[in-house]
């Protein structure tokens, strides 16, 4: 008998045309509810290892209110319905199903689409259960191991932060005579903060500090505080509210260790980024207090360990951090989004999960793909990158599975495809999105029965590859408008890392100019180059639509073209306003907004007409019709 599925949806035809596709093929449905009240009840009777859930139901309360239900109790759901309202569709992405289908349901898809969802969630709990052991694990090393409390508190924390993110972090007892806290500056940097630090930058009196910092109001249990509730807790925590004006922070996770029976450490985990906390961080809390209140119950009895340190030690530690780890050398940038991509790229690279990386073109996928990679048991082995957007459409499957000698016209030699060569190691599919699909369905067999076929070939080769994909575009609605394939995607997606834009994390802009000038200045033999105040402003007010990259290539071409050591200016494009400014109105034929027009699709595929990818495509007409009006128009290739 396969998994036991619960259908919530309120149209008694639609489940039951569900209930009896899923009984055909072998699944056992236990019951069917039509609100989230009902499905609540079946759900604690039951215990299903899966829910089909619609997003509109009877009542007040939505399939979306009942996700984060089921998410806290770790069990998969798939989606029904994709609302065609935006609001929605991202209230509903935000719960990370394991899957959306649209009706009405074809049979093929909702058995596809269950069998990814259950290897999605396997792939998830299996990797989910291995970072909790490794923390549990090391966390025991840190504690039990000899050493100075507050070196051991900074491990801890550093251990911690790619499960429990945190810009802020402060640790409190009430037998305490001083405060430990830390402050995120980079991956792998904080900034530890006493007595000294607080007071300087608060301006109170040491003993009004502390009893600031004392816990007061807490309710002694682990718990989130966020959007109204982080709101209310400033009110009434003069602690919270102190920490939240002085570092920018908007969010709580209050984590309780209990030592004995009683209340003993209080870990207040803060974060400058919303809606960052859930209840499986305090999932994971109940899993982590058995390993630390028994071992921090020595540090409680002996109040000294703490109270004898003198504030200079903080600074020596602080100064002790280390920056990036080597694999990360060319991430620069300590903003809170990019700090948690790298915290996400932490926990996934150690394992053999697939990766997803989204994010805009030039935001710096590929050394991502690296950094995984190195980070990962497979560093010794190969990582081969494939530009999928890079290879003619007739190409691909040779160049990803190989080919044997005579399968095509011009096979003269058996060719090792990209599968075979990274054996053992990572490949690396960038632009996954420009696949076209005929090659989709090959790729999703080698993903999910890990064995290739070479084009021409009879024999069945295994391959051991850990492959990570990545795209700047938005494959939800590819797969919607049928240009990506549903199961591939969800094959894929069963870890994503997003990339923030440049926009986003203008923050590092001045950092990265800077890496970027020392970069190509030593290379130019202009070492010792810096940016002017003004150059790093006119950098600032930029938009960045080439993000990374283009600030690359611009301070590439800035360092080649200054004449001294000190950049003043910065040769920025002009706005997209003030280009078309500078031209004089002119009116112009339809036929010359159509040729011109046309002339721009071509330079963006690259000339390519038909196929894939093309211009006829994109102009949402026939080849055929496309070469009719380039010949009409005279637009020659």
């Amino acid at each position: 008998m396969k998994s036991k599925i619960l259908i919530v949806e309120d149209e008694f035809i639609v489940a039951n045309d569900l209930a009896m596709i899923l009984e055909n093929a072998g699944y056992q449905v236990c019951e069917t509810a039509d609100s989230v009240e009902e499905a609540r009840m079946i759900v604690a009777k039951e215990k299903p290892n899966m829910v089909l859930l619609d997003i509109h139901l009877k009542g007040k309360l939505t399939g979306i209110d009942l996700a984060a239900e089921l998410s806290a109790e770790d069990i998969p759901f798939v989606y029904l319905s994709a609302n065609s309202n935006q609001n929605i569709l991202e209230a509903a992405k935000a719960t990370h199903p394991y899957g959306f289908m649209v009706k009405p349901f074809r049979l093929k898809d909702v058995l596809v689409t269950l069998d990814v969802a259950q290897y999605s969630h396997d792939q998830n709990t299996l990797a989910r259960k291995m970072a909790e052991n490794n923390l549990q694990t090391t966390l025991a090393d840190i504690l039990t191991n000899s050493g100075e409390w507050r070196s051991k508190f900074l491990k801890i924390a550093k251990t911690i932060q790619p499960h429990i993110p945190f810009d802020y972090l402060i640790v409190t007892n009430s037998r305490f005579e001083d405060v430990i806290s830390y402050l995120r500056t980079g991956f792998n940097e904080y900034q530890m903060m006493g007595n000294a630090e607080l007071l300087n930058v608060s301006n109170l009196r040491k003993g009004d500090l502390l009893r600031l910092l004392t816990p007061e109001t807490y309710e002694g249990i682990s718990s989130v505080y966020d959007g109204q509730d982080f709101d209310e807790l400033c009110k009434n925590n003069a602690a919270t509210r102190f920490i939240a004006k002085t570092f920018q922070m908007v969010t709580n996770l209050n984590m309780q260790i209990n030592i004995s029976g009683q209340a003993g450490f209080t870990f207040s985990f803060y974060s400058r980024k919303p809606g960052i906390y859930s209840r499986k961080h305090l999932n994971l809390i109940k899993k982590l207090e058995g390993t630390l209140s028994s071992t921090l119950k020595e540090l409680s009895d002996s109040p000294a360990l703490i109270s004898r340190n003198e504030d200079s030690k903080v600074s020596e530690l602080s100064k002790a951090a280390k920056p990036h780890s080597k694999n990360f050398e060319e991430i620069i940038g300590n903003s809170h989004l990019l700090l948690t991509a790298l915290d996400h790229l932490s926990i996934v690279a150690p394992m053999d999960t697939t990766v997803l990386i989204l994010g805009e073109s030039g935001t710096g996928k590929e050394r991502f793909a690296k950094s995984i990679h190195g980070l990962s048991k497979r560093n010794h082995k190969p990582l081969v990158v494939v530009n999928c957007a890079a290879l003619p459409t007739h190409l691909i499957e040779s160049e990803l599975f190989g080919h044997e000698k005579g399968a095509f016209t011009g096979a003269t030699d058996r060719r090792i495809g990209k599968f075979e060569q990274a054996a053992g190691g990572t490949l690396f599919l960038d632009e996954i999105g420009e696949l076209p699909l005929e090659s989709q369905a090959k790729l999703l067999r080698a993903l999910q029965e890990k064995e290739i076929e070479r084009l021409g070939g009879r024999e069945t080769i295994k391959v051991d590859v850990r492959v990570i994909a990545a795209t700047n575009c938005n494959l939800e609605k590819e797969v919607a408008a049928g240009k990506f394939r549903l199961d591939l995607y969800y094959r894929l997606n069963i870890f994503p890392i997003t990339l923030p834009s440049l926009r986003e994390r203008s923050d590092d802009i001045p950092q990265l100019a800077t890496f970027f000038v020392d970069q190509f200045g030593s290379r130019a033999g202009k070492a010792g180059m810096t940016l002017s105040a003004q150059a790093i402003k006119d950098l600032l007010n930029y938009t960045w639509p080439g993000n990374v990259r283009e600030l690359e290539h611009l301070m590439e071409r800035t360092v080649l073209l200054n004449r001294g050591l000190v950049i003043d200016q910065v040769p920025l494009p002009a706005p997209k306003e003030e280009q078309e400014s500078d031209q004089p109105f002119k009116i112009r034929t339809m036929d010359e907004n159509e040729r011109d027009y046309i002339i721009k699709i071509l330079k963006k595929c690259n000339g390519r007409i038909s196929g894939r990818g093309g211009a006829a495509e994109m102009l949402g007409l026939p080849a055929t019709t496309l070469n009719s009006k380039m010949k009409r128009l005279g637009i020659t290739r």
